[in-house]
């Protein structure tokens, strides 16, 4: 039988050939007369003896091939802890880099600046997943936003709120406003592959539709249908027809909105200070409250177009839906 190159077998292959060697060298064979019977090379068939000598049947057992984890990196250990470090502390712009957001160049180029050393586009793209980094859409936060004054509200201010609502018997609402026109598409739609489907658009004219809502910490939501523009008559109108609603003093949570805070507005929470409190969100912080989960749900569910409506449309209770309370581990 000529010689085999053990190396193009199996681990199972390899460890066959070998217990068929020992087997062999048990019966008193010549080593050639061994090589020639299994297919084995002279110095192939001596290492296999030789090892089982050693180390018994054991040391035949297959190992695991190539070299050891983290062996021939073109990074040490202390260098990938401080590119790490660095991609979850800054972004590319504090470094003065040309770039937005965290890609595989702008990674690559990170590493040549701090380590020199010069890594292909894939070699980059490896190193992050062996790091667990994915490719994610980015939270957008304005510059603006203070995230002290956002943990000040998650600690102090509305702690202080719920507090208040609970001693004197009121329910917390969180409001927004929020828009529908007959021009959006929304979902998906099967079609064969390379044929877009076509949307209709309904009539002529774009038709759009805002919406005043509420939610309570109970997942009661309440909302108002304005067909023109908003403004502090149509949120006064939006007021008295949630006071209305409402059998307790309404503590409701808004943003920071101009209207919200026009002269017009507060005269009329002045005078009805026994039926409604007004309090305001952080500055710039546009992170989901319970009322952006139902106002993002909307626009995702609408499926029928929209048609005209009176503007005379009216504050309605919708069914209870299922949201959790806001406090500290879910809002924001």
């Amino acid at each position: 039988m000529n010689p085999e190159d053990a190396r193009r077998l199996s681990p199972a292959e390899q460890h066959e050939r070998r217990r068929q060697v020992i087997r062999a060298y048990k019966r008193k064979l010549n080593k050639r007369q061994i090589a020639r019977d299994v297919g084995l090379s002279y110095s192939a068939t001596c290492k296999i003896i030789d090892r089982y000598n050693n180390g018994g049947m054991a040391a035949l057992a297959p190992g695991k091939r190539g070299r050891g984890a983290g062996d021939k990196r073109a990074l040490t250990v202390e260098q990938e802890a401080t590119i790490r470090q660095t991609i979850c502390d800054k972004r590319p712009e504090q470094l003065k880099m040309e770039f937005a957001l965290w890609s595989r160049a702008a990674v690559g180029e990170l590493i040549e600046r701090e380590c020199q050393v010069t890594l292909h586009l894939r070699s980059v793209g490896k190193y992050l997943a062996r790091w667990g980094f994915t490719p994610q859409k980015p939270i957008k936060r304005a510059y603006e936003q203070s995230p002290e004054a956002v943990r000040t509200w998650l600690d102090d201010t509305y702690p202080a709120i719920a507090e208040r609502a609970k001693s004197e018997g009121a329910e917390i609402h969180w409001g927004d406003e929020t828009a529908l026109v007959n021009t959006d598409v929304r979902g998906r739609s099967y079609a064969p592959q390379g044929k877009t489907p076509v949307a209709m658009a309904v009539g002529g004219t774009r038709q759009k539709l805002s919406m005043l809502a509420s939610v309570t910490n109970q997942g009661k939501a309440r909302w108002m249908i304005i067909d023109g523009a908003f403004n502090h008559e149509k949120l006064i109108e939006f007021f008295q027809a949630l006071v209305a609603d409402t059998e307790r003093k309404v503590f409701l949570i808004l943003d920071n909105l101009g209207v919200h805070h026009c002269k017009p507005v507060k005269q009329w929470l002045a005078e009805h200070s026994d039926q409604m409190e007004v309090f305001y969100l952080p500055s710039y912080d546009r992170r989901k409250s319970p009322h952006g989960t139902a106002r993002n749900s909307i626009p995702r569910n609408a499926s029928m177009p929209i048609s005209n409506t009176s503007s005379a449309a009216k504050c309605q209770r919708a069914p209870k839906l299922n949201f959790e309370p806001p406090p500290r581990n879910t809002w924001p």
